[in-house]
């Protein structure tokens, strides 16, 4: 287990402890990238509803960069505006399932096409240290690693697709990731549940594929890779048609 890892198990937070105070230098900035990262790493379920004052408190800072920083997330469709000024994170509906999986595989595909004559040995090391840890993680049954396991697939994903060296894409990707946080939270609490393949598989097999410079090879791992979370709650939600999207989101 990494260095990371163990700080990771040690110092992880749980939901509730998941935004830290800031400082005052750039509050706004500050405040607004906290919940950014909490949403991308699925700190959040679709469906909670976040309230300023809470929010305010548990940051330890005034209502107003909260404030200001919400509305900057509803912006990004990340969060949706509520009839009595709260927000709350989307409900996941099949709709919003098949916009956002074929968004991501289309997008990320061609990130991984980029990225792959760019990778060298050392990218490659990284990633399978990453792969293992996550391994290990999973492997934690019964205890809440999400955040870690949440984390760890962020990090094996962006190494990529930063060795795309594209300044236009990344923002696009971040946006998708802001917007699939609690998609992902949920599939990773429904694959807890369900067993089956290594959550890590694909990850290997894009590994193999960009290591043989196989592009269609590794472009086909990672579709695998995003359509998997996704069809883990498409199946939820088809086990239980008659279920709201708010209960299948909390079933």
């Amino acid at each position: 287990m990494s260095v990371q890892m163990r700080k990771a198990f040690e110092t992880g937070p749980d939901r509730d402890d998941a935004l830290s105070p800031v400082g005052r230098e750039t509050l706004q900035d500050r405040v607004y990238a906290q919940l950014r990262n909490s949403l991308i790493n699925g700190m959040f379920d679709a469906g909670d509803v976040l309230r300023i004052v809470d929010l305010a408190d548990r940051l330890q800072t005034s209502t107003m960069p909260v404030r200001e920083a919400l509305g900057r997330l509803v912006s990004e469709q990340a969060l949706e505006s509520l009839p009595n000024r709260s927000v709350r994170v989307p409900l996941i509906t099949r709709d919003r399932l098949d916009d956002l999986a074929r968004a991501r595989i289309l997008i990320e595909g061609q990130m991984v096409a980029l990225a792959l004559p760019n990778l060298t040995a050392a990218d490659f090391a990284v990633l399978k240290q990453i792969n293992v840890d996550c391994d290990l993680a999973f492997d934690q049954h019964g205890k809440d690693i999400g955040h870690v396991t949440s984390a760890l697939n962020q990090r094996f994903h962006f190494h990529i697709y930063h060795a795309a060296r594209s300044q236009v894409l990344i923002p696009i990707v971040e946006s998708l990731w802001l917007q699939s946080g609690a998609i992902i939270r949920k599939a990773a609490h429904i694959h807890d549940e369900q067993g089956g393949l290594a959550a890590t598989n694909h990850h290997w097999a894009l590994i193999d594929a960009l290591e043989r410079r196989d592009a269609e090879g590794a472009m086909q791992s990672l579709s695998n890779d995003i359509s998997r979370s996704f069809d883990l709650i498409r199946g939820r939600l088809d086990a239980a048609p008659d279920v709201t999207a708010e209960g299948a989101n909390h079933g």
